[in-house]
């Protein structure tokens, strides 16, 4: 059973929203969530857990995950968590991950998103915050405590957006293009569109969670 490092959880959302190549280049353990074991094992890739209540897959299909995965946690529909709740408790919790990065959880319903998106607000896993990453193939979604951080700056994300949570007082954004300094935020807003400056950005903030986001264009973005 492999235990610490990154851990990649691959959630039911659609396959037009995963990195390229996102199944040959990621490395670490997978475990699955729901629907999204299967699309694991149908790309060759052996999870080392299936998590969910498996509502989406039709019986053969739960029979081919059970055939493939030894480590099934099947909950019921009706249940006060989601399914990808579930994952990372499992794996920080039960596999010992250091990192959970999260794939297939943006596009498709917005309540499933918003629910990934707020993980991080729940005691449970707010202390989890640093090392909970959501990444589709435009965007990397971060999440922090307090502090004074150095972000460093992905080859392909062009744009950066600094996204409260909570109310945060004291944000200071302090080498990025458009900068701020000792601001307090007392609602939850999108500060987009802004950039690096140079390979990192610097920020710091006093109180509450704080979302991240590096994200670029596709071709079709940029061409409508």
């Amino acid at each position: 059973m492999p235990r610490g490092g990154t851990f990649n959880l691959l959630v039911g959302g659609p396959k037009a929203n995963w990195p390229a190549d996102l199944t040959e280049k990621i490395v670490g353990p997978w475990i699955g969530v729901d629907r999204g074991t299967l699309r694991l094992i149908e790309h060759n890739v052996q999870p080392v857990a299936a998590i969910g209540d498996f509502d989406s897959l039709a019986a053969p299909e739960l029979q081919r995950v059970r055939r493939n995965v030894k480590d099934i946690r099947q909950s019921q529909p009706e249940k006060d968590f989601t399914d990808t709740q579930m994952a990372v408790s499992v794996a920080f919790g039960d596999y010992g991950a250091e990192q959970v990065d999260i794939y297939g959880a943006t596009g498709g319903r917005l309540d499933h998103f918003l629910a990934n998106l707020f993980i991080v607000l729940e005691p449970q896993y707010k202390r989890y915050a640093n090392r909970i990453r959501l990444i589709d193939k435009q965007n990397t979604i971060s999440f922090y405590l307090p502090g004074h951080y150095q972000l460093r700056k992905e080859p392909d994300k062009n744009y950066l957006a600094f996204i409260p949570l909570t109310s945060i007082d004291h944000l200071s954004l302090l080498d990025e293009k458009y900068q701020l300094h000792d601001e307090p935020i007392p609602y939850p807003i999108s500060l987009a569109s802004n950039e690096f400056t140079g390979e990192t950005g610097e920020f710091q903030f006093d109180t509450g969670v704080l979302c991240v986001i590096q994200s670029c264009d596709t071709y079709e973005a940029r061409h409508e």
